[in-house]
């Protein structure tokens, strides 16, 4: 497994579709008379983290992916954003970065011993390989979609295109139903 095959593209363009989902949430809260406060610190259940958390964690995922296999700083996020303008900017951070991680950077990252220390004192030993399979890409994809539904939830006009919007470009012509 290519550790950078697997995960880069794809934390890129689930990173490129949640900044356009915040879009439409800023468009749909204006439209609607709905502050962006409301939307930005909207949970789905009290113990849950609220929208803009759930942005920074996934640049923290971002982070930590880069940091755990090319030795990369640090770079997530501190705290968390207060406007729309803020969470899609974390996001374009976190964009610009593994843009400008080659892939060479990856080299010899599959058989990589990590140490995973989590706050909670728990620990995971595994190598890069199983770090991207079972942690990492999970991880991403929880926050990811946590955000997707807490927009979602608040009524936020997104459909499945909305979360496969990088899918469009394998369309084949002619296949579109009215198309």
């Amino acid at each position: 497994m290519d550790p950078y095959a697997i995960a880069v593209p794809t934390y890129l363009q689930m990173i490129k579709g949640l900044s356009a989902q915040l879009a439409k949430a800023e468009a749909f809260a204006a439209e609607s008379g709905l502050s962006a406060e409301a939307l930005i610190g909207a949970r789905l259940a009290p113990d849950m983290f609220p929208l803009s958390t759930q942005v920074r964690f996934v640049c923290t995922q971002a982070s930590d992916l880069l940091r755990h296999l090319t030795g990369a700083d640090s770079f997530a996020p501190a705290e968390d954003a207060t406007s729309f303008e803020g969470l899609r900017a974390q996001l374009a951070d976190a964009v610009a970065r593994l843009e400008a991680t080659p892939a060479s950077a990856f080299d010899g990252a599959a058989e990589k011993m990590i140490e995973l220390k989590l706050p909670n004192g728990i620990v995971f030993d595994m190598t890069g390989e199983q770090f991207v399979r079972d942690w990492a890409l999970a991880q991403f994809y929880f926050h990811a979609t946590t955000a997707y539904a807490i927009l979602r939830h608040k009524g936020v006009p997104l459909g499945k295109p909305d979360w496969v919007s990088h899918m469009f470009p394998y369309i084949r012509p002619g296949t579109l139903p009215g198309g």
